[in-house]
């Protein structure tokens, strides 16, 4: 898979995350792909003070990106500068 179709299954499964997070007051964002299989998001909102966004990012969001992309291998938050 070319990586702008990587990066189109990317957007797409953070399009699916994006509703729920907003729900509860937060949001994601792309940082970047790195090698086709490594993926940077920064949660925004209210997700950057949750207790349990690490759980979040590994069962929701990890899950969903793989699911579109299985070739993603890790996805890691960026934090705010």
């Amino acid at each position: 898979m070319t990586s702008e179709a990587i990066r189109q299954n990317v957007e797409k499964a953070l399009e699916e995350i994006r509703p729920f997070l907003k729900s509860d007051g937060g949001d994601i964002s792309l940082v970047s792909i790195e090698d086709d299989k490594y993926v940077k998001v920064r949660l925004e909102g209210a997700c950057t003070s949750c207790k349990i966004n690490q759980m979040t990012l590994k069962a929701g969001v990890e899950t969903t990106i793989k699911k579109f992309a299985p070739e993603i291998e890790t996805v890691e938050n960026v934090a705010v500068l």
